[in-house]
């Protein structure tokens, strides 16, 4: 029988013509999935001593693998690999230079797995290391919001609904709902972590592995917690790359909402922070300038995230079991919201640890607009007056105080016992800033007394992970 073309191909053996170049550069992915070199040996190093375990190798082969596959790493670290796009992807440009290096030994390296569960087992040992490295820059960030808290304790600001002045609320309380919003992200990862710690080596190329392999040794030797249980899944699934981007998604939009309050606090119409000048950019042509960029651009990357999901989430949707080529579309989106979700994580920790917060200005415009008018009515509910009718009395003080241009509290006694005779001398404390915040001392509450454990339970529950 006449020989195939020839070809560094694995199929070769199948085909007549060797591959088009147009294809062999459209179908090539070694440009981006090179990242995994250290996941493929790491997994390639457990399969080989799983192989000679079972008598699939020689130990001396095994030690021979091991040994090329080292040597390999060391090349790709100091830029000394060839990567070749006629290899099509890692996986591929490895084996050919171990075969290169230790001859047949190298060539038996496959034996007992597909390119299929390959893959899916480095994108794990992937995922599994990033994860853990924006679980922990996440808890960097929770300690800089904490730290502020902290340091701002009594500093009383505006809070808001539909973007109006509302009620009066401790910065610290403020800072502590976006530390909220982190461990909410932390538990998400967290749990998704343990989907992705599931080794699916040894599910082949679809149907699982004909030869007497042990996959309980390769998980021992990479550390995964289970086993896949369903060989045509293991190949085909993606959950995996899925579920931690739409928590990152989530992580972005809580990071998106930070930035977009430091984007307002740093405007002259706020004037609540002072931004430092290693994180601000200036303007080309306006000298007075000094541009929320960083907190800008994390608003920017955020749409990247989402992009990713959503691209991810389409690849799959029309998929018939079981692997599909499709599935290289996974590692781009991928990679690209790892690199995006750790960086701003990074930035935005060292921007918060760094603001200055203006407390005169947030003073006073948590004095003016009127915040302490629920206070009032709640006055008025204590001597007994319904709150329905408390809240219309109270309104009508409200735009009295508008046509005066003062605030409530500058209002005369009389003028508010016109409004209603159980107005005493006692309502001008009672509706103080600093009595509104001490009054709300239940679970969640603004008052300091309440944000101090927050602030303890927060710590608590970076230290117990």
């Amino acid at each position: 029988m006449k020989a195939g073309p020839r070809t560094r191909k694995p199929w070769g053996g199948r085909f007549k013509q060797a591959t088009d170049p147009g294809v062999e550069a459209y179908t090539a992915s070694i440009q981006f999935d090179r990242r995994l070199y250290k996941y493929d040996i790491a997994g390639s190093v457990a399969h080989a001593r799983m192989l000679a375990k079972c008598g699939l190798l020689t130990k001396a082969e095994a030690d021979k693998i091991t040994a090329g596959l080292e040597e390999i790493v060391g090349e790709i670290e100091r830029g000394e690999f060839r990567f070749d796009p006629s290899l099509e992807d890692i996986h591929m440009a490895i084996e050919a230079r171990l075969i290169e290096k230790v001859g047949e030994a190298g060539a038996k390296l496959h034996t007992g797995r597909s390119r299929n569960d390959q893959v899916a087992l480095d994108l794990r040992l992937y995922q599994r290391e990033e994860i853990g490295e924006v679980l922990r820059l996440v808890a960097g960030l929770e300690r800089a919001l904490i730290a502020q808290a902290e340091a701002h304790l009594d500093l009383i600001m505006p809070g808001y609904t539909h973007m109006q002045r509302a009620q009066p609320v401790l910065l610290a309380h403020h800072l502590m709902a976006y530390v909220e919003m982190l461990e909410r992200d932390r538990a998400r990862l967290y749990d998704a972590l343990r989907r992705v710690d599931v080794l699916p080596l040894g599910s082949g190329a679809l149907a699982g592995v004909g030869l007497p392999i042990d996959r309980r040794f390769v998980a021992r030797e990479l550390r995964f917690r289970a086993l896949s249980a369903n060989s045509l899944d293991a190949v085909s699934d993606r959950d995996f790359v899925i579920e931690p981007l739409f928590a990152f998604a989530l992580l972005m939009a809580h990071l998106s909402r930070l930035a977009e309050e430091i984007v307002l606090w740093a405007s002259a119409e706020f004037g609540f922070i002072e931004l430092p000048d290693a994180f601000a950019t200036g303007s080309s042509m306006m000298p007075q300038k000094k541009n929320p960029d960083v907190a800008e651009l994390a608003r920017g990357k955020t749409g990247r995230v989402y992009g990713a999901l959503v691209a991810l989430l389409t690849i799959v949707k029309g998929l018939p079991l079981s692997y599909n080529r499709d599935l290289q579309e996974d590692k781009e989106p991928l990679f690209d919201s790892v690199e995006s979700v750790k960086a701003t994580l990074l930035v935005m920790a060292s921007l918060v640890s760094r603001l200055t917060f203006c407390a005169d200005r947030m003073r006073q415009a948590a004095e003016d607009g009127f915040l302490n008018a629920t206070d009032l009515a709640d006055y008025l509910v204590r001597k007994g007056m319904p709150f329905r009718q408390a809240h219309e009395v109270v309104g009508l003080l409200v735009r009295r105080a508008l046509t005066r241009r003062c605030r409530i509290e500058e209002l005369s006694l009389d003028e508010l016992q016109a409004a209603s005779p159980l107005f005493e001398w006692d309502v001008f404390a009672y509706i103080a800033l600093e009595a509104c915040i001490k009054r709300r001392t239940a679970t969640g509450g603004t008052a300091t007394g309440a944000v101090k454990k927050a602030i303890k339970a927060a710590k608590v529950k970076l230290r117990s992970r």
